[in-house]
C-alpha cells in the first residue's frame, strides 16, 4: 500500500494525514489583519455592508492586494467584522429565552438588538446575508433565527403578546428603525428607543382593535432596503 503524502506543521515538522496547521501570523502581517477589520467595521457602521474593498483599504493603511491576501472575498470580511456582534444577538437571544417571563424576554430582544440596529448600518445587511462559506457564522445566525422563533411562540403562550401578532411584523419594526441609522448617535438612540417602546405597546395582548391583514414582508427585504440605503450614500472608491 502507497505511503500516505505527509504534511507539514507550521514548525515544518511532516504530520501524516489530516488537515495542515495554520501558520501563526507574524507581528505585521497580524497587525494589518487588525487594522483592517477595525478599518471594515468603522466604514460598515457609517455607510453598510456594500462600501468597496478598496476604501477598506485605504481606511486600514494597506494595499488591496494585502486586503485580498487577508480576506479573499467581501464575504469573508463582512462576516469576521460582524461575527463578534452576531455572537452577541445570540446571546441576548439565549438570556431571553431563559427568562421565566416570556414577555419580559420578547421585549427585551427588540430592545437591545433595535438599539445596535439604531447605531450601526451595517449590522442589518450583515446579519441577514448568507455566507455559506462561513459555517460557524452560518450555524449562529440559522440559531439566531430559530431562537426568535421560540420567543415570539413562548410570547403568544403566555397571553401577552397578541394572537395576531405576525412574523412580518417584526420585519415592519426592523424597517422602520433601520432609517434611523444615518442620524448622529445619541439621536439614533433615542429615537430608536421610543420607536421601539411604541410598537412593544401595540404589541400586547390587552390591545385587542383589529389590524389590517399582514403585509407580505420577510426578513431578505430588510437587506434589500438596507442595502439600497447604504449604496446611495456609499463612499467613493
Amino acid at each position: 500500500m502507497p505511503a500516505q503524502p505527509s504534511r507539514k506543521d507550521a514548525a515544518g515538522v511532516p504530520r501524516p494525514g489530516g488537515d495542515p496547521v495554520p501558520r501563526e501570523l507574524r507581528a505585521d502581517a497580524r497587525q494589518n489583519r487588525d487594522r483592517i477589520i477595525q478599518a471594515a467595521r468603522e466604514a460598515y457602521a457609517a455607510h453598510g455592508i456594500d462600501v468597496p474593498m478598496a476604501t477598506i483599504a485605504r481606511r486600514a493603511g494597506v494595499g488591496v492586494a494585502t486586503l485580498y491576501r487577508r480576506f479573499p472575498t467581501r464575504a469573508s470580511l463582512v462576516s469576521e467584522a460582524f461575527a463578534e456582534q452576531l455572537a452577541l444577538c445570540v446571546a441576548v437571544l439565549d438570556e431571553a429565552l431563559e427568562d421565566p417571563d416570556p414577555w419580559r424576554g420578547f421585549c427585551s430582544v427588540i430592545e437591545k438588538v433595535s438599539a445596535m440596529q439604531a447605531l450601526d448600518r451595517g449590522f442589518t445587511g450583515a446579519f441577514l446575508s448568507r455566507f455559506p462559506d462561513n459555517v460557524d457564522y452560518e450555524r449562529e445566525r440559522t440559531r439566531a433565527e430559530k431562537g426568535l422563533d421560540r420567543l415570539v411562540r413562548r410570547a403568544k403562550d403566555s397571553g401577552r403578546l397578541r394572537q395576531d401578532f405576525d412574523r412580518s411584523d417584526l420585519t415592519l419594526l426592523l424597517l422602520a428603525n433601520s432609517g434611523l441609522g444615518g442620524e448622529p448617535p445619541e439621536v439614533s438612540q433615542a429615537a430608536s428607543r421610543r420607536l421601539v417602546a411604541y410598537l412593544l405597546q401595540s404589541f400586547r395582548a390587552d390591545n385587542t382593535e383589529p389590524l389590517p391583514r399582514p403585509a407580505p414582508l420577510d426578513l431578505h427585504q430588510v437587506h434589500t432596503s438596507a442595502t439600497s440605503r447604504s449604496i446611495s450614500k456609499e463612499p467613493s472608491s
